[in-house]
């Protein structure tokens, strides 16, 4: 341990660096933070983040000698980024980060160096990096050393920001082609197995306006009720914009619908539940948010696969030549005890009518199972098709039968609605038709029929999230007017002003 005002040991190999540097990170980690003073407090924020720069500029330096040395190879892998997605259990993203760091080090030594030492932070260096690299590559050193003087010397980002572009109009080639980061801009989306997103990207200011138009028009606050951050307010924006635009039918190669659901359901299920078809036509994809099945195009779709136990039965029963169902299934019929006969010789009369009855039995006795050969954990179709066929022809199995996609609410009742509502029925909206989706009063799962009287229009925000999210009750009174309820029913909003009084 150190005294006060005592230099820390230095270490003596990269194992003894990395034991002293986890050491003190747990010790932070574990220490009780509301026993700091503030002043401990702030320089311990201000040297941690010192530490993660100079962990970015440690983690590039090593990373880039273990690929030089093909290290990755000795685990079996085929590249450093497959490397660190299985040893260091990081996501595709934070490797190709990691990757990146060592590209752009490699190209600035000045900002690798300054990183190495603490002397600016990771988000910073960063930003420096993409300034310098709009400059011809002789001038990109002498850039950063400038950018690292003037941050050192006081500037804030912004003031970065000036002096690079003051850089980039003296040293930069003419702009024959009015690139304005047209050449960076990209987008990535990614999604966890649940399907939620992460959406990161650098955009053109042309790109970047249009957004900012979309989200501060659609993202508006839809009213008192409407408590959302304004983080939320732009997620739901850009939702609301997409689905505008699949509703508009603008995109090609697309059914053009507001809602698509995809029905799945298992031909074993059709057949062996009473009333499976009815059952399983009132479940919306899990896909789909709650209310999205409001005002749906549903596509049912029947999947079928193969049981090998039935498979196995069929094929004991033709070898026994005696019905499939005579008996259940043995020692002797379970998956994979089923051998094939030899070769049998044409010339044996008996044989060949034994033949001929074995064959005449398996017709039948397929005919019997030719449904249960289809609906069992594997496909026989998909079973043939991908054991005797090659690629690409192995590909996943098509369904055996997907309906014609049927609206829940008919185009006519829909021009209905919108005649008679004209705008969002919540009280205190008056978003127009093209922004509303129609909502079933009496809910479908409830038996609440798709009729004029259980409809009407409400805004995206107040159909999907206050009512199906929130839990907002929506009343459609006889005389048209609405009244909007709060989940704890201390609220009440109407669509109507106060009776007048009698005189």
């Amino acid at each position: 341990m150190c005294l006060s005002g005592q230099a820390p040991p230095v270490p003596e190999t990269a194992a003894d660096a990395v034991a002293m540097a986890r050491a003190a990170l747990g010790w932070l980690a574990a220490v009780d933070a509301t026993s700091l003073t503030g002043a401990e407090q702030a320089d311990a924020l201000r040297a941690l983040e010192q530490a993660g720069s100079m962990h970015t500029s440690a983690r590039a330096r090593v990373l880039a000698a273990f690929m030089a040395q093909g290290g990755y190879e000795d685990d079996g892998q085929g590249s450093a980024k497959t490397w660190l997605r299985w040893q260091t259990r990081v996501t595709g993203g934070a490797a190709g980060g990691a990757l990146g760091w060592v590209r752009r080090l490699a190209a600035h030594p000045v900002v690798r160096d300054a990183m190495a030492a603490g002397d600016i932070s990771e988000s910073w260096a960063r930003q420096i990096c993409a300034w310098s690299d709009l400059l011809p590559e002789d001038k990109r050193g002498d850039a950063d050393t400038i950018l690292l003087g003037a941050a050192a010397g006081g500037a804030d980002l912004a003031g970065l920001a000036g002096l690079a572009e003051e850089m980039r109009q003296r040293c930069a080639r003419p702009d024959t082609d009015d690139d304005d980061g047209f050449g960076e801009r990209g987008l990535r989306l990614g999604t966890t197995f649940r399907g939620a997103g992460k959406l990161d990207g650098d955009l053109t200011p042309q790109c970047a306006a249009a957004l900012g138009a979309v989200l501060e028009s659609l993202g508006k606050k839809a009213g008192p009720e409407d408590t959302r951050t304004k983080r939320q307010r732009h997620h739901d924006a850009l939702e609301e914009a997409c689905r505008r635009l699949v509703a508009a039918r603008n995109l090609p190669e697309r059914a053009g619908q507001p809602t698509q659901i995809v029905l799945h359901m298992s031909l074993d299920q059709l057949r062996g539940l009473p009333g499976a078809a009815r059952a399983q036509a009132a479940w919306p994809d899990p896909a789909a948010g709650p209310g999205a099945d409001c005002d749906a195009t549903i596509v049912p779709v029947v999947t079928g696969t193969v049981d090998p136990v039935v498979l196995d039965r069929l094929a004991a029963a033709l070898l026994r030549d005696t019905p499939a169902h005579a008996a259940p299934p043995g020692p002797a019929d379970r998956p994979g005890s089923v051998t094939q006969p030899g070769p049998v010789g044409l010339a044996d009369p008996a044989e060949a009518a034994r033949r001929q009855r074995a064959e005449r039995a398996a017709r039948q006795i397929v005919i019997a199972a030719a449904a249960d050969l289809l609906s069992g954990p594997g496909g026989l179709a998909a079973w043939l098709r991908t054991g005797l066929t090659p690629s690409p022809a192995t590909s996943p199995s098509l369904p055996l039968d997907t309906g014609a996609a049927t609206e829940t609410i008919p185009a006519h009742l829909r021009r209905a609605v919108i005649v008679r509502d004209r705008h969002c029925r919540f009280p205190g909206c008056a978003q127009p038709p093209a922004a509303c989706q129609p909502h079933h009063v009496v809910p479908r799962s409830e038996g609440g029929p798709a009729s004029l009287a259980n409809l009407l229009l409400l805004r995206t925000f107040h159909h999907l999230i206050a009512v199906h999210r929130w839990g907002w009750h929506v009343t459609l009174h006889p005389d048209a007017t609405v009244t909007a309820t709060s989940p704890d029913r201390t609220r009440t909003l109407h669509s109507h002003g106060p009776p007048a009084r009698a005189a």
